[in-house]
């Protein structure tokens, strides 16, 4: 029996401790206009929860708004909000069991929202003026924190301030500078460590393209631009070596005419007609079937008289037709 009852009583606890929330209940005030609680958002809880709630002298109720994550209820939204009193919460399991309770006051736990209106103006000999706004309804209870750094610093500079605006005394026009700001509850207002979201980042300086300075980002450009076409232009060259087929079609070689006709002056000793399989007839054809008669000249002596070269008949050279040419013959023409 009574090893029962420790296995009962382990089991129990076991159970409990699994269905517990695995984080604490989170209550926080947006900007003054709700409140949500959260038991669940980081990790998914193993069973429905209940929140019950009250403020002083106030009756307890039940959350009237669960958020859910896949129908497992995993914080509570609050519509109304009562600052400076104290607000009482518990959670419990599905058997009743409470596993959180705590109490707050709600003006201690509120998140102003993101400024708004983030800008820069530039003045005379380089100073900046920073300016932003609020959305918030208690814009008069926030704080300010800046945050901002140069292209050229390794550290964030951090500035605080009551004032929606900041002027920074002198800035390098050479430099790109980043900005940020966010918003708190002023302590003399509240008690709270809830910072609002980042408004930025805001821009101002140096153009990152300029080309007196350009930053690392452009020079690594610039060298695997350079690299790159290098090693492709070798590349390209290497398989124009290597592809002869390609290196022919780019750069077409002079043929050799001797490969060309090698056999007709080796093997049929200039013969065109031979070497280009011209029939015998069709040659024979091609050749003149008729004579020319010879023109003969004859030469003329000074004294008169002329001694004829050839013979008509004959066409040889001599004298008058049928009579042997006599040297010291004068032939004297009327």
């Amino acid at each position: 029996m009574f090893l029962v009852l420790v296995l009962l009583f382990l089991g129990r606890t076991e159970q409990a401790t699994e269905s517990s929330p695995q984080q604490d209940l989170e209550c926080i005030v947006f900007d003054y206009e709700y409140m949500d609680c959260d038991w669940g958002s980081k990790q998914k809880p193993a069973g429905n929860y209940s929140l019950y709630y009250w403020y002083e002298s106030d009756k307890e109720k039940q959350c009237e708004i669960y958020l859910q994550s896949g129908d497992i209820n995993t914080g509570c939204r609050f519509r109304e909000i009562k600052q400076f009193k104290y607000f009482h919460i518990y959670v419990n399991t599905s058997d009743g069991m409470k596993v959180f309770q705590k109490e707050m006051q709600l003006q201690n736990q509120v998140k102003p929202s993101p400024p708004i209106d983030f800008r820069f103006e530039k003045k005379s000999n380089n100073q900046l003026l920073l300016s932003w706004g609020s959305a918030s309804p208690k814009n008069h209870c926030l704080e300010h924190y800046i945050t901002y750094k140069s292209s050229k610093d390794k550290k964030w500079q951090e500035v605080k301030t009551n004032d929606m605006k900041y002027s920074i005394a002198s800035v390098d026009p050479k430099k790109l500078y980043t900005f940020y700001v966010k918003s708190k509850v002023k302590s003399v207002c509240a008690t709270t460590n809830f910072w609002s979201d980042p408004a930025g980042p805001l821009f101002w300086g140096r153009n990152t393209t300029s080309e007196d300075d350009p930053p690392v980002s452009i020079w690594i450009q610039r060298i695997i631009i350079s690299v790159g076409s290098v090693l492709l232009l070798l590349l390209l060259l290497l398989i124009l070596m290597r592809m002869e087929r390609v290196w022919l079609v780019l750069m077409p070689r002079i043929p050799n005419p001797r490969n060309k006709f090698e056999d007709l002056f080796t093997a049929h000793q200039g013969n065109f007609s031979e070497w280009a399989g011209v029939s015998k007839d069709a040659v024979e054809s091609f050749k003149p079937n008729y004579r020319e008669s010879i023109c003969c000249v004859s030469e003329l002596f000074p004294g008169g008289g002329y001694l004829p070269i050839c013979n008509n008949a004959m066409g040889k050279a001599g004298g008058v037709a049928g009579i042997p040419a006599d040297p010291t013959l004068k032939v004297n023409i009327e």
